[in-house]
């Protein structure tokens, strides 16, 4: 399969912004003050966790899919 530079640009930029995106939450998350992501006595709570759980999935997802688009990109200036 070739991908078009255009596609592979955007799934590159996918990725990027998928870190971006996902390193700020997570971030946050962490610094919660708010009593979702942390109990009273300072343990996580399900909604940290399953967050967490999110973000890590979007962080393999968004390298994964950066990983695609950089071939892709490689693929277009040998060929």
């Amino acid at each position: 399969m070739v991908l078009s530079r255009r596609v592979s640009w955007f799934l590159l930029a996918f990725g990027v912004w998928s870190w971006f995106v996902w390193v700020t939450f997570v971030k946050n998350l962490w610094k919660d003050s708010s009593g979702l992501a942390f109990d009273d006595a300072g343990a996580p709570t399900g909604y940290f966790w399953v967050h967490l759980l999110l973000a890590i999935t979007s962080f393999l997802l968004g390298t994964a899919i950066g990983v695609l688009g950089l071939r892709g990109l490689r693929a277009a200036r040998h060929a």
